[in-house]
């Protein structure tokens, strides 16, 4: 299984291990030689239906269960470059908080569906579904499957926005008035 994703502002698409997948909301406990944990929040689909090069007008086919969840990029020094923590810090186990169980792709399309994240009890994203987001998530599929053949099982994510430094411990986010994340950061 893998877990492609693709980035906020970017046109290219990276892969995670399977190892950082994280759908229990167990802790996180970081490893000592990590310096700041930074997160961003995804909006992500489960792939149902192998496929490359898949078109616009047939994408839909190809998945069938969506969610919105976190990735968490750990930085190892001050001042390190973007690019090095998202590809280093793109590894370290359980940093991809992608919740179960997964919504039908139609909840995705009401505006009514919002998807909120907390930290620490302060508000740190939130968003309405619609058909925006529909389109932004079925561009990243067909992106992901330019150069990537995608397989039965494999998730893909686009980040719905800049990394920010984690600066609490305790990460919650609900979506259509569920719970969905719920989980603390131990350094």
């Amino acid at each position: 299984m893998n877990i492609i994703i693709k980035p906020y502002g970017s046109d290219r698409c990276y892969c995670r291990p399977d190892t950082t997948w994280e759908r229990e909301n167990r802790d996180f406990y970081s490893p000592e030689c990590v310096y700041e944990i930074y997160r961003t929040p995804v909006l992500f689909a489960r792939i149902s239906k192998a496929g490359k090069c898949i078109g616009a007008k047939f994408v839909s086919r190809y998945y069938d269960g969506i969610g919105f969840g976190m990735l968490m990029y750990c930085s190892f020094s001050k001042d390190e470059p973007r690019e090095t923590v998202m590809a280093f810090g793109s590894c370290v186990d359980h940093t991809s908080v992608l919740p179960h169980p997964l919504y039908n792709p139609l909840v995705l399309e009401s505006e009514e569906n919002t998807f909120e994240m907390t930290e620490d009890g302060t508000a740190a994203y939130s968003s309405a579904g619609g058909k925006d987001k529909t389109a932004i998530l079925q561009e990243a599929i067909c992106k992901a499957s330019e150069l990537t053949s995608l397989r039965i099982g494999d998730f893909v994510a686009v980040e719905l926005g800049e990394m920010h430094p984690v600066k609490g411990g305790h990460i919650k986010a609900a979506y259509c008035g569920n719970d969905t994340i719920d989980f603390r950061i131990i350094r």
